[in-house]
């Protein structure tokens, strides 16, 4: 397998991550009220075009791949529709009537409307009023009980899944009249009826829907023992990807039998597992620290678990390394092993194969690099599923 390409575009976190359909231009927030548009020159991104309209910190960005138009949101409470022109990108203001930050934002797959989830216990439903030439929105609210956390639409347009920090996963119905046509009334088609989320407790979970107001057909939730994922996506109708606090993509397999953990994208003996800077910029303070306890063996192992997940000396069940148990392999200078050196706060689709397989994943994260993976396709296709939800 290639090794993964590391792209350092900021020295602080990426809030938001978003491709051009021909994946030639990438649109990212380095944690500030502006979205820089960058455009592929080789080894490196050239920096072509700022979107600022925001007064606050963007929080996601989505471009959509056919009308090849962007949505940003923001801690302001306001969305932008961003369409290119000869002059440049045209900002559209989107009325979403929420008193909260917006954080998270997604295009339906048919990108006549898009969806906004915010701290308001709110999803806003956007679609484009011609008469009056703007965004408008429509809300959906019950039961939410908390700050909506991730959104994935279904292939058919209308079901719209969410993840909140209640601790719960939702599907709802995001129909609106006049934009969409009625779905006919039965469950998911047989390659679209998995949804998976990921919850705080270091867990993932896939669920296979049955008939309406039935209970679920299956329902499999994996512990894992290292610290939580943020993110996901499907990769093929038995395999997903999973990334987090543990620094590193996570594959996992399986069926409606049974779901487990597969191996780690992230090669710890790869070359591509760097430091954050190529250069020293100062001298390290020895990992035993200062006073009566900084030398004591049984401290730092509760302080690497506590601080970095990951046990002194440890190795995964079967001989295997510490990267492929989920613990974050760290060296003697105490920077990761791995690529990213911080939480990964995004996994998306990046390249697909010509069985529908995704064959690459792009991932961005509170370090500031975007890493493209290599994936081994399997046997499925990626339609119906429901990946990057998160509760």
């Amino acid at each position: 397998m290639s090794a993964p390409e590391v792209f350092q575009l900021s020295v602080g976190p990426l809030t938001g991550v978003a491709f051009s359909p021909d994946r030639s231009q990438v649109a990212v927030c380095a944690n500030t009220n502006e979205a820089q548009i960058y455009a592929r020159n080789g080894d490196s991104w050239e920096l072509q075009h700022t979107l600022a309209e925001h007064d606050k910190l963007i929080t996601a960005i989505s471009w959509a791949p056919q009308t090849n138009r962007i949505v940003t949101c923001s801690q302001d409470r306001n969305a932008y529709v961003w369409t290119p022109t000869e002059t440049g990108w045209k900002p559209a203001l989107v009325l979403l009537r929420i008193n909260r930050a917006a954080t998270c934002v997604k295009w339906s797959p048919k990108e006549d409307k898009f969806a906004v989830g915010s701290g308001a216990r709110t999803i806003a439903v956007c679609s484009f009023d011609e008469e009056n030439n703007w965004w408008v929105s429509k809300h959906i609210k019950k039961p939410l009980r908390s700050t909506v956390l991730s959104i994935d639409w279904h292939p058919n347009n209308v079901l719209l899944a969410a993840g909140a920090a209640d601790a719960k996963a939702y599907v709802f119905s995001a129909f609106i009249k006049g934009v969409d046509s009625k779905p006919e009334p039965t469950v998911f088609s047989p390659s679209g009826d998995v949804l998976a989320f990921v919850a705080h407790d270091s867990s993932l979970n896939v669920v296979y829907p049955s008939g309406p107001g039935a209970p679920p057909a299956a329902y499999i939730s994996v512990k894992l023992p290292s610290l939580p994922f943020v993110n996901l996506t499907f990769t093929s109708e038995s395999q997903l990807i999973a990334a987090g606090h543990d620094c590193q993509p996570i594959v996992f397999s399986g069926d409606q039998s049974g779901w487990a953990q597969s191996h780690s994208l992230d090669d710890p003996t790869s070359s591509s597992s760097r430091p954050l800077t190529p250069h020293a910029t100062g001298s390290r303070v020895p990992s035993g620290g200062v006073g009566r306890l900084g030398n004591n063996e049984a401290f730092n192992m509760f302080k690497a678990a506590d601080s970095k997940g990951q046990r002194s000396g440890s190795s995964a069940p079967g001989g295997g390394s510490s990267a492929s148990s989920g613990l974050t392999p760290v060296g003697t200078d105490g920077l990761l092993l791995t690529v990213h050196q911080n939480s990964i706060t995004l996994v998306e689709a990046y390249e697909w194969s010509s069985n529908g397989d995704v064959s690459k994943i792009s991932t961005a994260g509170k370090d500031g690099r975007l890493v493209l993976w290599p994936v081994t396709a399997k046997a499925g296709g990626l339609a119906g599923k429901f990946g990057a939800l998160q509760v």
